[in-house]
């Protein structure tokens, strides 16, 4: 770490090292914003990654219709300031050095004031932002996927519907007249963020690679864009959706501005970081941590051997290689997209949080569950891990699932089919509709979903990955069922970080490497993630959860074959 040259001058020329002690003993804090799926929040994180205090707000989400989903710019900056307030108050005497933020990789449209534009048929300004989890692009996804161009090779080798080129293709074939003519700035929501911090169009090499085709080493393709209808993006050198681009964690042109410095409740000037996407936070939150004195296998490999799974909504896993590795059906190869210097290659699965969600209400005994849970003050995925260690009658809890399986595809197949037609499906149902049959359903999804990273991860294998360690940070890991059961089903040791919302430590470490406290994103990473608990595998039980998996793999060859056929009506 280096004092600011501002305080520099103000020092006299024989007192440096006293001035220099004093900054070493004051406390130096870094601001992390993360805007998931529903909520933002917001965490004050110290130089050894400390969460200091963390605040949360949540955020609207409209679904006019099925597969549509919509959100507000305006209502998510909103719960930008009131969590960032909240935590800047309680640096005390410490001192503030930069901000970062992540967030979902979501469309954000703007006009050419730079106002909130409708995403929708209804009109409704208010909801200009297209959600990463909408699904409303799927004929202009196949399109693009049907024109087989070489950067598809570059994203697994066809586009997701998630991704931002079919929802532009979208919102220009039905919404011409209402939006894309008047439209002026094309944003994703971590680059939108930013610029309301610092009035700087500058764009995340991280979101304009992973969701948008674009090259770190050839720029834009013409070619692609013009390919697929959407030459209009060409003009003015791609000015409405980038034409200047920074690494994650480097520093914005501008530091934060005086207006955003006072919605936000920070210090005005202070360094603002490019941004990430979420989940790439998270990864930078966890993959960098020292593994010494863990008896981990990846403690003598490289960085390489580690995978990070960042499960909250949906779940993403990313592997870092020192070459580009082509994974079919996993995103990427992406260079320096998280860890500067290094291959990202991003597997996941669309449902994962919000799956388990959906099986739990969707049970007739969800009422029952609901309240007593809350009769014990318990949260109901730990009301269901106690009751079913109750109802086992001996063996392992996975067991209890052994005749109940679950394919989780409820909201299309990300990795490794990419395919997002794919269905959910539940075998193994019998009459029971009580709590214990919830408990083993719930059981049963959780390992499917672990079953879902293991495919997954036998695909990056198989590939050239060498990965010995998985690191899980999210909601749902903090769900001790579904660690073990990623533990036991992939058969890999999994590393939990000390600090449980380790993507906020992950925008915090953006913030730290731009305010120059830092030399680079790698050192900010290593000494500010820190490993927390470690959970071995227990591998007497590797028979069961290979059958599993047989059985896992034989539903979806089962689904193509259903669907072959009725495809021959």
């Amino acid at each position: 770490m280096q004092p600011s040259k501002s305080r520099l001058i103000l020092i006299p020329m024989e007192a440096p090292l006293k001035m220099w002690t004093e900054k070493m003993a004051e406390a130096l804090y870094y601001v992390g914003v993360d805007v998931g799926t529903a909520s933002v929040r917001a965490a004050l994180v110290d130089q050894f990654g400390t969460v200091v205090h963390q605040a949360e707000e949540s955020i609207q989400i409209w679904e006019p219709q099925p597969d549509h989903y919509e959100q507000s710019s305006e209502n998510i900056w909103k719960a930008c300031c009131q969590v960032t307030k909240n935590v800047a108050q309680a640096a005390g005497d410490g001192q503030i050095r930069g901000l970062g933020f992540d967030a979902t990789c979501s469309l954000v449209v703007l006009d050419k004031q730079f106002q909130p534009l409708a995403v929708n048929s209804e009109g409704d300004h208010k909801r200009n932002i297209i959600l990463w989890m909408d699904h409303r692009a799927g004929v202009q996804v196949d399109r693009i996927n049907r024109t087989k161009h070489k950067v598809l090779r570059y994203v697994g080798g066809v586009m997701s519907v998630e991704m931002q080129p079919p929802k532009l293709l979208w919102l220009k074939e039905n919404l011409r007249r209402e939006c894309w003519d008047k439209s002026g700035h094309f944003f994703d929501l971590p680059d939108y963020l930013t610029w309301k911090a610092t009035r700087e169009l500058t764009r995340s090499s991280c979101t304009l690679v992973c969701k948008w085709t674009y090259s770190t080493d050839a720029g834009w393709d013409d070619s692609f864009w013009k390919e697929i209808g959407l030459e209009d993006v060409l003009e003015e050198n791609y000015a409405k959706i980038g034409n200047q681009v920074l690494s994650p964690g480097a520093s914005m042109g501008n530091s934060l501005t005086v207006e955003a410095a006072k919605d936000l409740g920070l210090p005005e000037g202070i360094a603002v970081a490019t941004s990430l996407i979420d989940a790439h936070a998270g990864g930078l939150g966890v993959i960098g941590a020292d593994v010494r004195g863990h008896g981990l296998p990846c403690e003598n490999q490289p960085i390489t051997s580690r995978l990070a799974l960042i499960c909250g909504t949906s779940s993403c896993h990313m592997g870092i290689s020192e070459k580009p590795i082509f994974v079919p059906g996993v995103w990427g190869p992406y260079f320096s997209a998280m860890v500067p210097g290094f291959w990202l290659n991003e597997g996941g699965q669309s449902a994962t949080g919000k799956l388990i969600d959906h099986v739990i209400r969707g049970h007739n005994a969800f009422i029952e569950l609901r309240q007593k849970a809350e009769a014990r003050g318990l949260h109901m995925y730990t009301y269901l891990n106690n009751h079913l260690d109750q109802i086992r009658a001996s063996g392992p809890v996975g067991f209890l699932a052994a005749d109940l399986h679950v394919w989780p595809d409820f909201h299309g197949n990300r990795s490794p089919l990419a395919d997002p037609t794919m269905k959910g499906a539940v075998v193994g149902l019998s009459l029971s509709n009580g709590l214990n049959d919830l408990a083993i359903l719930y059981l049963a999804t959780v390992q499917s979903i672990a079953l879902g990273t293991r495919h997954i991860l036998e695909c990056m294998l198989a590939a050239g990955h060498r990965i010995s360690t998985l690191f899980l940070c999210g909601g749902l890991s903090k769900n001790p069922l579904f660690v073990q059961m990623h533990a036991d089903i992939t058969g890999l040791p999994v590393v939990l970080s000390k600090e449980v919302e380790s993507v906020l430590v992950g925008a915090a470490i953006l913030g730290a490497c731009a305010s120059g406290d830092f030399p680079s994103i790698q050192d900010a990473m290593k000494k500010m993630s820190k490993v927390g608990k470690v959970i071995f595998p227990d591998l007497q039980h590797k028979r069961f959860y290979d059958k599993k998996y047989q059985v896992f793999l034989k539903l979806c060859e089962n689904q193509r074959e259903y669907r072959a056929i009725m495809d021959s009506l």
